[in-house]
């Protein structure tokens, strides 16, 4: 059988960089998790990092939220330095190692939020132009009201993540429409720049997970990581 073509990285590190972006409640870390266990029984190291799980930064960034301190440009530079700590401290050493390191958000989500928010687009993609660009781009496309029947039903509705901030609406659920509406018109125009592979999210969790294993497996196939 002849070998798969050699796939080539995105980046100058030992290891891969995939990434799944969408909005909150489009099954992100199922998804992760799912993807994580799928390469770890075939030998391959993994490990996964979060959006706003920085040790240093993350408790900063919910004390402000809870005092309602962040107006746009805080809010955008405290999740700027979350995610520089976690790409010094986790992401970067993890792939110089030879890891896949599956990503829960990446910069993207800072360029929808942020612009929704009033930032301008270009001041905001400097922010996050040392980050390397990722080998895969997974994005889990999910309608508003799919997106609010699941919220409403788990976590509930967030303060933050229902654009309230931006006052929007006084309305919770109609700022969380209108905010997420927004934020998924930036997730759109960003498809094509940054080749996202987009996937229909209202699909099975097991569907799903087959369309990305089987995008992995291509590269995976090329030997890349041996």
């Amino acid at each position: 059988m002849a070998k798969a073509k050699k796939f080539k990285k995105k980046h100058d590190y030992e290891g891969l960089l995939i990434v799944i972006e969408g909005t909150d409640g489009s099954g992100k870390s199922t998804q992760l998790e799912l993807l994580k266990r799928a390469l770890q029984d075939q030998s391959y190291g993994v490990i996964v990092s979060e959006w706003k799980t920085s040790r240093l930064i993350a408790n900063v960034i919910d004390d402000a939220k809870e005092r309602n301190l962040l107006n746009a440009t805080t809010y955008s530079l405290l999740y700027a330095a979350d995610f520089a700590d976690r790409l010094e401290n986790q992401i970067i050493p993890a792939l110089k190692s030879g890891f896949v390191v599956l990503l829960d958000r990446y910069y993207y989500t800072a360029l929808a939020r942020d612009v929704v928010r009033g930032q301008d687009i270009e001041w905001v993609k400097n922010l996050y132009d040392y980050a390397p660009e990722p080998d895969l781009i997974f994005y889990l496309d999910m309608p508003v009201d799919t997106l609010l029947k699941r919220i409403i039903g788990t976590t509930g509705l967030d303060f933050y993540e229902s654009g309230r901030d931006v006052g929007f609406s006084t309305d919770f659920y109609k700022s969380f429409e209108i905010y997420q509406n927004k934020c998924l018109e930036q997730y759109n125009k960003m498809k094509k720049e940054y080749n996202f592979i987009s996937i229909d999210g209202t699909k099975s969790v097991d569907e799903i997970h087959k369309i990305m294993k089987a995008e992995v497996q291509k590269i995976l196939a090329s030997g890349i990581l041996y």
